[in-house]
């Protein structure tokens, strides 16, 4: 449900317009108000779960709700939107309404009737009475118009900014053609768990899967009350035809819906109480507060290894580190071995000084990458997706990544510290198994990285993902530490189709590329210009799955401020910038990306990311071809004086 901020009446006067309890009625379905139908959503809304909230069918005049869907179609125009946490088609100025002038206004006369009639007395006390939620704002409304067509989707978050008392959403879907579950675009509710921290604080931790399924259905309204860290929910892909589905006569699976919420009273209406939307916010920023203390049960949790020789490295110097020729030896059964050159070493070094950022492409050795890609792509195939555990690592962790307003997807935490013995001949270990236990951690393929960035690695941590279409993501957080972090993204993604511009790079390519900071094959901006089929033939092509890097903003500029993100995704704890600027920005401006990486094949990403840096990877679109597929390292690092005293001498 995105965020719309109220806006000033164009004419200076209030366009709203009281309408009567009488006037009221007839603009809802018949019976509506009728006690025996109050009395069973009352009790529906009661015996709710995962958290209270109810479904309305035939909520307004069917003839009314038509005209409705017809103004709307022929006179509001849509922008595709898309940010980390959404994907949508939004309306233009329709805040509020009021905001439009009189000549727009005379266009949509159904939309400012049903507007007047779901924010009227009559239905806000109907509602009210539902939810038990006191009593509800007609002066503060907040609707919009939201457009969902296949691939568009909206992640986990619980609705909570502001003043927000209860949220709804109004379907107005084709009226004439039945919407089918399996089109997607359902409403779903994720369940909470009360657990205690080591201090005996009582957090609330959200499921990473949902609990309540309500597809959409036209004329019907699903509501509940809005709860901090409680009333989260979704809203699933619109799943695109498949082929078998091609011939179908399914209006083109559009979505959609009016949606907004139902604030606490204003000053100066019936149950304004003073000083209480100041108390909710203090309410709301406590459960902030009180999520994070929740993160003790994020999952994964670092598993950070500390490198007991770095303080010795560091004192060796650029000058004196060199690979040994048994690191060579290990080396080079994994990585192509263009890679371990002094030239290309050099060249990549210089390049990673000037960028503070690398993509690296065939990255790993051909006949390594063979076994690994038939290894993945055999994976990709089955009918429960899952990652492989070790035979030699029994007791390393795997799972579901949570919670799922942060992130979801199948992790796997590597061997740490790799045994230094090795692994043995015909040990049983899968191409997968080699990657994530033996390359990853091993100290030859960490003095590779030093070599690269100039940096002195102090410790690591190292986890293998797997994100699944149609479920996985990770939402945009800010790296908060005061030293920066270096993290080395090695994609191993088997299937094509992710936008990726150097594609064809692949196993067989013996001629390694560097390009750099490169923003190629960062998710396309929206088209301008461009024949209608061929921005939907683009569209269709997009299906996620591309990891970004966005400049944040600074403390000063945020504080007390909510998240520029405009979404009801309420707020996203840490995440202080708007990724939806890279689909905004023109070619040249300043589009706040600073590294981006499509899912790819064989091909390794190592990004230097300082304070305040958001990192995100976007949901991965249920028509994909593959699932998403990498391994990561982060390091804390320590680099040397030697830059600062050759900017010196330059000077």
């Amino acid at each position: 449900m995105p965020k719309r901020k109220n806006q000033s009446p164009a004419n200076g006067k209030s366009k709203k317009r009281a309408i009567s309890d009488d006037e009221a009625y007839k603009n809802f379905d018949e019976g509506l108000f009728e006690s025996k139908r109050l009395a069973g959503y009352t009790k529906y809304y009661a015996e709710s779960q995962p958290y209270k909230h109810a479904v309305i069918n035939k909520l307004v005049d069917d003839s009314l709700l038509r005209k409705v869907r017809e103004e709307i179609r022929e006179h509001i125009s849509f922008t595709p939107k898309e940010t980390d946490i959404y994907k949508i088609h939004q309306s233009g100025d329709l805040a509020n309404l009021d905001g439009l002038d009189d000549l727009a206004l005379k266009r949509l006369p159904s939309l400012l009737t049903l507007r007047d009639s779901l924010y009227s007395s009559a239905f806000r006390k109907y509602l009210s009475s539902i939810t038990g939620s006191g009593p509800l704002s007609g002066k503060k409304t907040d609707m919009a118009v939201n457009v969902y067509t296949p691939g568009c989707h909206l992640l986990c978050h619980d609705d909570v900014i502001g003043s927000r008392r209860v949220s709804w959403i109004l379907y107005l879907l084709d009226p004439d053609k039945t919407w089918k579950a399996e089109y997607g675009g359902a409403l779903r509710l994720y369940p909470t768990e009360h657990k205690k921290t080591s201090d005996g604080s009582e957090v609330k931790v959200p499921s990473p899967e949902f609990s309540k399924v309500i597809p959409p259905a036209w004329n019907q309204l699903s509501f509940f009350t809005v709860q901090p860290g409680e009333s989260f929910h979704d809203v699933e892909e619109v799943y695109r035809r498949g082929i078998d589905e091609m011939e179908e006569e399914d209006g083109g699976r559009v979505r959609m819906a009016i949606s907004g919420w139902f604030h606490i009273p204003q000053e100066g209406e019936e149950g304004y109480e003073e000083g209480l939307e100041e108390r909710l916010a203090e309410k709301s920023s406590l459960a902030q507060l009180q999520g994070g203390k929740a993160d003790v049960f994020d999952e994964p949790q670092s598993n950070w290894v500390e490198n007991p020789d770095w303080e010795e490295q560091a004192k060796q110097g650029d000058n004196d580190v060199e690979l040994t020729e048994d690191e060579i030896d290990f080396l080079i059964k994994y990585m192509n071995p263009q890679y371990l050159t002094p030239d290309t070493v050099e060249e990549v070094s210089e390049m990673f000084q000037d960028e503070s950022s690398l993509r690296l492409a065939g990255f790993l050795s051909a006949k390594f990458s063979a076994r690994l890609r038939k290894y993945l792509e055999s994976k990709d195939q089955e009918a429960e997706p899952s990652l492989p555990s070790n035979p030699h690592n029994a007791d390393a962790k795997v799972g579901i990544a949570r919670p799922p307003h942060k992130q979801r997807y199948l992790y796997r935490q590597a061997i740490q510290p790799r045994p230094a013995v090795g692994y043995p001949e015909n040990s049983g270990m899968t191409p997968y198994d080699e990657l994530v236990d033996n390359l990853f951690p091993h100290p030859a393929f960490s003095k590779w990285i030093s070599l690269v960035t100039g940096a002195t690695l102090t410790k690591s941590n190292i986890l293998a993902r797997r994100f699944r279409r149609g479920l996985d993501y990770t939402l945009a957080t800010a790296y908060e530490d005061e030293e920066p972090q270096l993290e080395v993204t090695l994609g191993i993604t088997p299937s094509k189709g992710w936008g990726d511009e150097d594609e064809a790079a692949g196993e067989e390519e013996e001629e390694p590329k560097q390009n750099g900071n490169s923003k190629k094959g960062k998710a396309k901006a929206k088209t301008n210009g461009k024949p209608e089929s061929e921005e939907k033939q683009q569209e269709e092509e997009e299906v996620g799955g591309y990891e970004m890097y966005m400049a944040g903003e600074d403390d000063d500029d945020t504080a007390g401020d909510e998240p520029s993100t405009s979404t009801g995704a309420g707020q996203r704890r840490k995440a202080k910038a708007d990724p939806a600027i890279y689909k905004s920005a023109g070619d040249d401006e300043d589009d706040g990306i600073l590294f981006s990486q499509p899912a790819a094949w064989n091909q390794l990403a190592v990004v230097l990311r300082d304070r305040g840096v958001l990192r995100f990877t976007k949901y991965v679109s249920k028509s994909a071809k593959g699932d998403r597929w990498d391994v990561c390292g982060e390091y804390g690092v320590q680099f040397g004086d030697d830059d600062d005293e050759e900017e010196g001498d330059d000077e």
